[in-house]
């Protein structure tokens, strides 16, 4: 026998009815990315940085519509789902179609000419004449987080490639058929920690909050009273600049003395967790000053990790 569900038991209903899992949609993702990018560089300190990423998101957006990446094999696929694992790791060897994405979003931006700044351009030409077996290798080591100062002047060109890869693949997949992490706090799809968190608007997916991955863009379901990096349900705080309104805030921990950046889209309907992150470095220099590290990087801003004291 059946029961006609009242207005309230429907609105209670649609509250745990959403998306655990967003997976990405590449082109559009990129293009949103790139007009919000353009518009934080209005008047910004670091705009010709803003704007060159914005070029970059400007060529995944152009290659997400011709990228044409290998399937994911099904027993493979099906093993790691049933197992908790991410079905496309970072430790997998990055899909062959990446060098073709990066070889277009390289002819994008230069395409853009003096109105880059030499060293940028310098180092997109680098890029043309790299052979395939040493893209594959520095392709490995930035997914292995194995900066140096060299390889960290080319990481938002060649990230940007494999962001796109990436996120292609992570389309194709079934949400629903993902089930639960068995990692909370890294990506469900390929493993990657979250760039940012954002607090979501409108439809399904609206007022619940979402960690971004910052390789493949998938989202997924956190609660807002833990700690992203650790978990923790005690301790959790959040921090902003003073004169910086409450779009962008620092989420601390007091159990893992870690942060990790908040968006919130209430707050600015355009808001999206990469860009904004990436224009808000002024909290990063600000939170440098307190207990709290950041708990994982952009993977557009290149920050080579200190060489060890002889």
């Amino acid at each position: 026998m059946q029961r006609i569900l009242q207005p309230g038991e429907i609105e209670a209903l649609d509250a745990i009815d959403f998306p655990r899992i967003r997976l990405p949609r590449p082109a559009e993702l990129y293009a949103e990315r790139a007009a919000r990018l353009r518009q934080l560089a209005d008047g910004h300190p670091i705009a010709d940085y803003l704007r060159f990423v914005a070029l970059l998101a400007d060529g995944q957006a152009a290659a997400a519509a011709t990228v044409k990446t290998t399937p994911p094999d099904a027993a493979v696929l099906q093993r790691a789902i049933e197992h908790g694992m991410p079905p496309l790791p970072t430790q997998d060897k990055p899909d062959p179609a990446w060098r073709e994405v990066l070889a277009q979003i390289v002819e994008r931006a230069l395409a853009a000419g003096d109105t880059l700044p030499a060293p940028l351009r310098e180092q997109l030409q680098r890029l043309r004449t790299m052979d395939a077996a040493a893209l594959d290798a520095l392709a490995v080591d930035l997914l292995d987080e194995d900066v140096d100062a060299d390889t960290a002047a080319l990481q938002p060109v060649v990230m940007a490639a494999l962001q796109l890869v990436w996120a292609d693949r992570a389309s194709r997949l079934d949400a629903d058929a993902l089930g639960v992490p068995a990692q909370p706090t890294t990506c469900p799809v390929c493993g990657t920690p979250p760039v940012a968190s954002v607090l979501r608007i409108g439809g399904a997916a609206g007022g619940h909050r979402y960690l971004h991955c910052g390789l493949c863009a998938t989202e997924w379901h956190m609660v807002r009273v833990k700690c992203s990096h650790c978990e923790s349900t005690a301790g959790v705080r959040f921090l902003g600049v003073e004169d910086g309104g409450k779009t962008v805030l620092a989420e601390t921990c007091t159990a893992c003395h870690s942060y990790r950046k908040q968006v919130d889209q209430h707050q600015d309907p355009l808001a999206e967790p990469l860009a904004d992150d990436l224009a808000s470095l002024r909290l990063d220099l600000l939170m440098a000053e307190t207990e709290f590290e950041r708990a994982s990087g952009n993977p557009l801003l290149a920050l080579p990790e200190p060489a060890d004291d002889a």
